[in-house]
C-alpha cells in the first residue's frame, strides 16, 4: 500500500475514478433524463483532475512547468465553474 502512494499510482486510480464518475453522470442523464448534465459537472471534475495531475507531476519529480500547467488549468476550470454557478443563481426563477 505504501508503494501505491509513494509511486503516485494512487493518483492514477483516482483519475480513473473521475473518468468513471463522468461516464456515470452522462449515462444516468441519458438513460433517465434526470440528474446533472455532463456539462454541469465537467468544470468541477476537470478542476479536480488537474489538481491530481499536478500532484502526480510533483510526486514524479517532474519539471516545475508540468506542475504549474495543470494548476493553471485547474484554476481556469474552477473559474468556469464559479461563473456558471453564479449565472444559474442570478437567473430569475419562474
Amino acid at each position: 500500500m505504501a508503494e501505491l502512494f509513494a509511486s503516485g499510482r494512487i493518483i492514477d486510480l483516482i483519475l480513473i475514478m473521475v473518468v468513471v464518475e463522468a461516464l456515470l453522470v452522462w449515462f444516468y442523464r441519458r438513460r433517465t433524463g434526470r440528474g446533472l448534465t455532463l456539462a454541469a459537472v465537467a468544470p468541477t471534475l476537470t478542476s479536480g483532475a488537474m489538481l491530481m495531475l499536478a500532484l502526480r507531476a510533483a510526486i514524479a519529480d517532474l519539471s516545475w512547468i508540468w506542475i504549474a500547467l495543470p494548476l493553471v488549468l485547474s484554476l481556469v476550470a474552477h473559474l468556469v465553474d464559479l461563473v456558471g454557478r453564479h449565472r444559474s443563481l442570478s437567473e430569475p426563477r419562474a
